[in-house]
C-alpha cells in the first residue's frame, strides 16, 4: 500500500477529531472552506462534513492547528492515564490491531505511519468481514431498538403522566392568574384612592402654610403698624409736652410784671374802639413776613413748605435742581435765625438727596409714590394738638386741610418776600 493511500478507518479517525478541533475554534480562526460545517451540530459535523473535513486536513493550516491539538492531548493523556486522542469507549482494542491512533498522530506529523495499519484485504475477504460486522451490528441496532422502544414506551407513559400533571398546574395557575388579576385590581384602586388622599392633603397642607404665611405676613403688618403708632403717639405726646414746658417756661420769664397798683373797678372807663384783629391767628393766613419770624419762633414751631409750590412762585425760570438748592439755602437761613423746625416737601423721587435727610438744618422730603400734597397732609396730621405748625402753599385745598386740622397757612408769595430779604 502507498504512502498517498489512507485506510477508510485512519481517514474516519482523522475526520472525526478534525471535527472536535472544528468545533473548539474561534469563529474568526475557521477556514473559509470550513464554515458551513461549523455551523452543523456537533453529532453530525463529523459525518456531514467529512468532505471539506478532509479537504481541510491536505492544506498545511488545519493540519498544523488539529496536529497541536492532538499532541496536547496524547501529551495529557499520557500523563493522566487517559485515553488517547480519537479512542472508542469498546474497550482496549485486542493484541495485534492497529493502533489508529498512532498511524493517526503519525499522519499528522507526516511521520511514516502507513507500517501502523495493516495492508488492505482483497476483496473477498474484505467482504465476509464486512458481512461479519454488518450482521454484528444489526444484531447491536436490534438490541438497541428493542430498549428504545422500550424506553420510550416508558416515556410515553412519564408524557402522559407529565401532561396530566401539567394540565392540572395549568387549572392551578389560571385560578392562580385569576386571583392575581383580582389582587392587582383591588390594589390599583386602593392606590388611586390612597393618591387622591395624599393629593386631597397635600392640598390642604399647601392651603394651610399659605394661611399661616399670610397670617404671618397680617401679624408682622400689624405689629410694625402698632410699633409706629406706639412710636408716634410717643412722639406726639412727648412732643406736646415738650412744648407746653417751654412755653410755660417762657411765658413764666416774659410775665415778669410789676405789682399791680390799680383794681378793675379803677379802670372802668367808656369802651374804647378795638383794632380788627391781626392776622395770623391759629387757623388764618399770615401775610405779613415780620410776623411769620414772630409765629416762627415760638417754642417747638414747625414750618412746612410745598416746595415746588414756592420755588415756581419765586424763581420758577430756575431748573428744578437750582430752585431746590436756592429754597433750602434760604429756609436753612430762616432755620438759623428761628431755631423752628423746618421740612421741605417734593414731589417725586430724587437722588441728590435721600427722603428725610437734611440740608444745613433742612429736612428735605420727596413724596414716593404719592404727591408732596398729600405728604403735607399726612405731615400736618401726625403733629400733636396745641404745636404750632406752619403750612407754606398756595394750594387752596391744601391750605383747607392744613387749617381744619389747625395749622397756620402761609402764601408762598409771603416765604418768597421773606426769602429775598436774607
Amino acid at each position: 500500500m502507498s504512502t498517498g493511500q489512507v485506510p477508510p478507518a485512519l481517514q474516519a479517525r482523522l475526520v472525526a477529531f478534525a471535527a472536535e478541533v472544528l468545533g473548539e475554534m474561534e469563529p474568526a480562526e475557521v477556514p473559509a472552506g470550513l464554515r458551513a460545517v461549523a455551523r452543523f451540530a456537533p453529532r453530525k459535523r463529523a459525518s456531514a462534513g467529512a468532505g471539506p473535513l478532509w479537504s481541510a486536513l491536505q492544506g498545511d493550516p488545519f493540519r498544523a492547528r488539529v496536529a497541536r491539538v492532538w499532541a496536547t492531548r496524547s501529551a495529557s493523556s499520557a500523563v493522566d492515564g487517559e485515553e488517547r486522542p480519537g479512542e472508542v469507549e469498546e474497550g482496549t482494542p485486542p493484541a495485534g490491531a492497529p493502533d489508529l491512533d498512532a498511524a493517526a498522530g503519525a499522519w499528522l506529523r507526516r511521520d511514516d505511519w502507513a507500517a501502523l495499519v495493516p495492508p488492505v484485504e482483497p476483496a473477498g475477504e474484505q467482504t465476509d468481514a464486512r458481512l461479519v460486522r454488518a450482521t454484528a451490528a444489526v444484531d447491536r441496532v436490534r438490541a438497541e431498538r428493542d430498549e428504545a422502544l422500550a424506553a420510550a414506551r416508558l416515556a410515553r407513559d412519564e408524557v402522559a403522566a407529565n401532561q396530566r400533571e401539567l394540565r392540572r398546574l395549568r387549572s392551578d395557575a389560571d385560578r392562580a392568574r385569576s386571583e392575581a388579576r383580582r389582587a392587582v385590581e383591588q390594589a390599583a384602586d386602593t392606590l388611586d384612592e390612597a393618591r387622591r388622599e395624599r393629593e386631597a392633603a397635600a392640598a390642604a397642607h399647601d392651603e394651610a402654610v399659605r394661611e399661616r404665611r399670610e397670617a404671618g405676613a397680617l401679624r408682622d403688618q400689624a405689629r410694625a403698624e402698632v410699633r409706629v403708632a406706639r412710636q408716634l403717639a410717643q412722639a406726639r405726646v412727648r412732643l406736646l409736652l415738650d412744648t407746653i414746658v417751654d412755653a410755660a417756661s417762657g411765658l413764666r420769664h416774659e410775665l415778669a410784671l410789676p405789682p399791680l397798683d390799680q383794681l378793675p373797678a379803677d379802670l372802668v372807663a367808656p369802651p374804647a374802639p378795638v383794632d380788627a384783629q391781626r392776622q395770623g391767628s391759629r387757623g388764618r393766613s399770615l401775610d405779613d413776613p415780620a410776623l411769620l419770624d414772630e409765629v416762627l419762633r415760638q417754642p417747638w414751631a414747625h414750618l412746612l413748605v410745598d416746595g415746588y409750590n414756592v420755588s415756581k412762585t419765586g424763581f420758577g425760570a430756575l431748573p428744578l435742581d437750582e430752585q431746590r438748592r436756592r429754597l433750602v439755602d434760604g429756609l436753612a437761613v430762616v432755620a438759623a435765625r428761628t431755631g423752628a423746625e423746618i421740612t421741605c416737601c417734593f414731589d417725586g423721587q430724587e437722588t441728590a438727596l435721600p427722603p428725610g435727610g437734611y440740608a444745613r438744618g433742612v429736612r428735605v422730603r420727596f413724596s414716593v409714590g404719592e404727591i408732596a400734597d398729600d405728604l403735607i397732609r399726612r405731615l400736618v396730621h401726625a403733629e400733636p394738638p396745641g404745636r404750632v405748625v406752619v403750612v407754606v402753599t398756595s394750594d387752596q385745598a391744601v391750605a383747607r386741610d392744613a387749617e381744619s386740622d389747625g395749622a397756620w397757612v402761609v402764601p408762598s408769595a409771603t416765604l418768597v418776600a421773606r426769602l429775598n430779604r436774607v
